[in-house]
């Protein structure tokens, strides 16, 4: 909100005085506003924001349990060097003086920072203007590049400079909402949550979901068009042609204010439309609602972005908007949603190797000149530095002898996982800056420097539409944490440059890049907040979230629709796209091609989300989605496991039958590493292949073979305390009093009771055992003071037992029902957790639905909570209340 000046507003006195504070969760790129409140032991308690503009009070399962993942548990609370706990002094200047000699043996491209889209903005920032303006390197890239690079280059080709044209009214005012390769219901569920709303305002309102999979978002989706992978291209190019032959071209807007459309028209008008996959009745249906309803909004994100011609993706999508002058206007326009916090931010201030500060371009003389006059730096590179594949090519090469990884875990997250972990650990120097030692990254570094996570930053993020808000500190930085920004520039100082980054807080660096961003303006660009380049310390902390831009004659707003763009000649630009095949196309030794994705409740590789049991319950361990025609060719039973591969490396995945995908295509979640399962890194088998413009890998598009793996026991082993398997298949997850770990193995023990003591460490605890050593069965229960400390069961098929139920026995008084694995009958079991904001459990849900003759998901809700938060499981709800009628019809 503003005044009348156009200056944000601050907080309200009730707020400030209640001890609540207004912050931003730290997950996907909705931004939602988070009010939180510190107990004084750490704890916090968590609401959404009624006032913030992205959520307006709503949070998914992830925002909503902010408050369970903030122990100190794992934290990294020293600096560590060579293993050895160490002073911050000596560590940074270790750090400053392998820097420095690095870059005079080798020269500045010698050298590299991979930071992440979870960085605050002013932590990016310096970061940037480190690297680019005092080290004189373009060898800064961010783990952004694996989610929207695809989007910014797009955006660039299009409209001249990375700006999203639209606001998140949109989706309210939209007759028609297209989703592309965005299973919006699990990765963005608030923004799910607020198209679920405005279709329930106005029951006329069309989505169209257009994906390979069927997934939880096509729950609300009028249309499912189960595209053909690499088809985007395509139906886009076949939407054009069919605006030109249908008379909907808006021929005043594209003879004003649009280039290239002839040629454009000419490449579409040549597509095959074939290699969509779609009949020519849901090709004609789309495009008939596409081209009849004016107010159209069509949101990308991940499926569009992670291909090897995602830049041609957003293109195509583009073209059509420009073509028909549907763009920037209420309810109108192509919409690019981040999968990162801060992504957006990152982008405003030059956090990619291919960018300067505030959107100027690192090639342009005259840019790279602006920047380097306001920091009054020494040097500017002249060239793009290495993006994020290409610059872990360059370590594994030798090119690159010192890197500094911030807030991220690109031995996880990047494609060839084993090929990047292979060249952190050979890398000469290896700097990580992190909340924990406890990912695979930061277990390869020479250098671990503790830094603050969030509860304890402060600073500002941008989300998807332009909203920049505050992240504000709930909880004191635990033992010797640093911000971010903080200890880069502690850095910076060591290496020479103290005077450029003597900074006093966020606040002085906000006010430094709102200044230089009213250079940018002057330069023609269009991310400029000067407005607030005397923002006060005062007003900087009461900040409230504001849309970019924010300048003394306007204020958010959308862009574009007004004719003017960023291009020399100031007009939007349309592309002539060929359709090209997918880089890697399935053969007889790999005819599988793979997708991968997100879950609903976790996050990145799980650094955060993993702490908090509720989340690891909907899905606890890394799976793979198999189609049941070729499951069955393959001799895959349900739960089974299955070994994934490709020619970068392997997975070993459970194994869930399903019609979700198509017939030859498999999917995968990218969460589990090294960490929490044994084989789970999925990133491992997917290909580093790359867009040729964007340098985004195609994360989407490895092509793999798919096996049974052969285990001759399987296993389900709950414990108090946590353990470290040596079986050839495991995968951990946080419970309510301990852990569970599924488990399984090549080799039979000889004594079951010898391996249970081994494997959870408890050498003197009682034991009950049943075991069938003929049969391969074994149940074995620990116990200390009659408390139950740890469980295994193991037979030669995968595990049935009550998971839920045994896993909220830990520390209580042994039962004697326990090895049975089901509860007693005063005791029911609630099952797999289907809502994990309420944690109901799957039999909970099922129950209600018998007993109290609930009809309709909104009746589940009203009984049992469940699906009234985020709503991300109501898809679920929905399926689960049409099985248990299709059940009792059949009875």
């Amino acid at each position: 909100m503003m005044d009348g000046a156009g200056q944000p507003l601050p907080l309200t006195e009730e707020k400030a005085q209640s001890g609540t504070v207004c912050t931003t969760c730290p997950y996907c790129g909705v931004g939602c506003g988070v009010l939180a409140r510190s107990n004084g032991r750490g704890e916090i308690t968590i609401k959404g924001d009624k006032a913030h503009p992205a959520n307006e009070g709503r949070l998914c399962s992830k925002g909503s349990a902010l408050g369970e993942t903030t122990d100190l548990d794992d934290r990294l609370l020293a600096p560590v060097v060579n293993g050895a706990e160490a002073d911050w002094d000596s560590a940074l200047d270790l750090v400053a003086e392998r820097f420095q000699a690095t870059i005079a043996e080798h020269g500045p491209d010698s050298v590299a920072f991979y930071v992440s889209g979870q960085l605050l903005t002013e932590d990016y920032y310096v970061a940037n203007k480190l690297m680019k303006g005092f080290i004189g390197s373009g060898n800064i890239d961010t783990n952004s590049r694996l989610c929207m690079a695809s989007s910014v280059a797009g955006h660039k080709r299009a409209f001249g400079t990375d700006t999203v044209p639209g606001l998140y009214a949109d989706l309210d005012e939209a007759d028609v909402i297209v989703l592309v390769g965005s299973n919006l219901a699990w990765c963005h569920p608030v923004l799910y949550q607020r198209i679920a709303a405005a279709k329930k305002a106005r029951p006329g309102m069309k989505v169209v979901n257009i994906d390979p999979r069927r997934t939880a978002t096509s729950d609300i989706a009028d249309t499912h068009l189960s595209i053909a992978p690499g088809g985007d291209v395509a139906l886009f190019n076949g939407l054009l042609a069919e605006i030109a032959a249908q008379g909907a071209v808006d021929g005043d807007f594209v003879a004003n204010h649009v280039s290239g459309f002839e040629a454009a028209l000419d490449a579409a008008n040549g597509t095959d439309l074939s290699v969509t996959g779609l009949s020519g009745e849901e090709l004609a249906a789309f495009f008939h609602l596409w081209i009849g309803s004016e107010k159209v909004v069509t949101i990308y994100s991940q499926g569009v972005n992670q291909s090897s011609f995602g830049t041609d993706k957003v293109n195509a999508i583009t073209n059509c908007h420009l073509a028909t002058g549907r763009i920037g206007k209420p309810g109108m326009g192509p919409f690019s949603v981040t999968g990162q916090p801060n992504a957006m931010g990152g982008r405003e201030v030059g956090g990619l190797a291919n960018m300067l500060a505030c959107h100027l371009d690192i090639e342009n003389p005259e840019h790279r000149s602006a920047v380097r006059e306001f920091w009054d730096a020494p040097t500017m590179p002249e060239v793009a530095g290495l993006k994020a594949v290409d610059m872990f090519r360059a370590v594994g090469e030798g090119r690159i002898k010192a890197i500094w990884v911030i807030c991220t875990n690109p031995a996880v997250s990047l494609p060839d996982a084993d090929g990047v972990r292979a060249a952190i650990e050979g890398c000469d120097f290896v700097v990580v800056s992190d909340i924990t030692a406890q990912t695979d990254t930061a277990q390869l570094a020479d250098v671990l420097l503790p830094a603050t996570g969030w509860g304890e930053k402060d600073g500002t993020v941008t989300n998807s539409e332009r909203c920049i808000s505050r992240q504000r500190g709930v909880l004191p930085p635990p033992g010797q944490a640093r911000h971010d920004w903080r200890i880069i520039c502690d850095v910076a100082a060591r290496m020479g440059w103290g005077a450029a980054f003597d900074y006093s807080g966020p606040a002085e660096i906000f006010r430094e890049y709102a200044a230089l961003s009213g250079i940018a303006g002057k330069l023609g660009r269009d991310f400029d907040i000067s407005a607030l380049a005397a923002i006060s310390d005062r007003d900087f902390e009461a900040m409230a979230p504001f849309h970019w831009p924010l300048t003394e004659t306007r204020q958010g707003g959308r862009f574009f629709g007004d004719g003017r763009f960023y291009t020399p000649d100031g007009k939007g630009r349309m592309l002539a796209l060929e359709v090209k095949a997918p880089a890697s196309m399935p053969s007889a030794d790999y005819p599988f091609r793979l997708n991968t994705g997100r879950v609903r409740d976790h996050w990145h590789t799980m650094t955060r989300t993993a702490k908090s049991p509720r989340l690891s319950q909907h899905m606890a361990e890394p799976y793979l989605e198999v189609h049941p025609d070729d499951a069955s060719r393959l001799g895959l039973l349900p739960a089974t496991l299955a070994k994934v591969q490709s020619p970068q490396g392997s997975a070993v995945l459970r194994v869930v039958v399903t019609d979700r995908g198509r017939k030859g295509e498999v999917f995968a979640p990218i969460h589990w590493s090294g960490q929490n399962s044994a084989t789970g890194r999925i990133d491992a088998v997917v290909t580093a292949i790359t867009d040729p413009v964007s340098g985004q890998p195609d994360s989407k598009g490895a092509v793999v073979k798919v096996e049974p793996f052969e285990a001759t026991w399987f296993g389900f082993a709950l414990s108090v305390d946590d353990i470290h398997p040596q079986s050839a298949y495991w995968a951990k997850a946080r419970a309510k009093a301990g852990w569970r770990t599924e488990l399984a193995c090549t080799q039979t023990p000889q004594d079951w009771e010898a391996y249970a003591r081994g494997l959870f460490g408890l050498a003197d605890a009682e034991a009950v055992t049943m075991v069938d050593a003929r049969r391969g069965f074994a149940r074995i229960a620990f116990h200390e003071g009659g408390r139950l400390r740890a469980a295994l069961f193991a037979a030669p098929e995968p595990v049935a037992v009550a998971r839920t139920h045994l896993t909220s026995l830990m520390g209580e008084e042994l039962d004697p029902a326990t090895l049975s694995g089901r509860p007693a009958a005063d005791r029911p079991d609630p099952g797999a957790t289907i809502c994990a904001c309420f944690d109901v459990g799957v039999n909970t849900i099922l129950a209600a639905i018998q007993n109290q003759n609930l009809t309709t998901v909104d009746a589940i809700g009203a009984a049992l909570h469940a699906g009234t938060n985020c709503g991300s499981c109501r898809p679920e709800l929905a399926a689960l209340l049409l099985s248990a009628t299709q059940k009792e019809a059949a009875e």
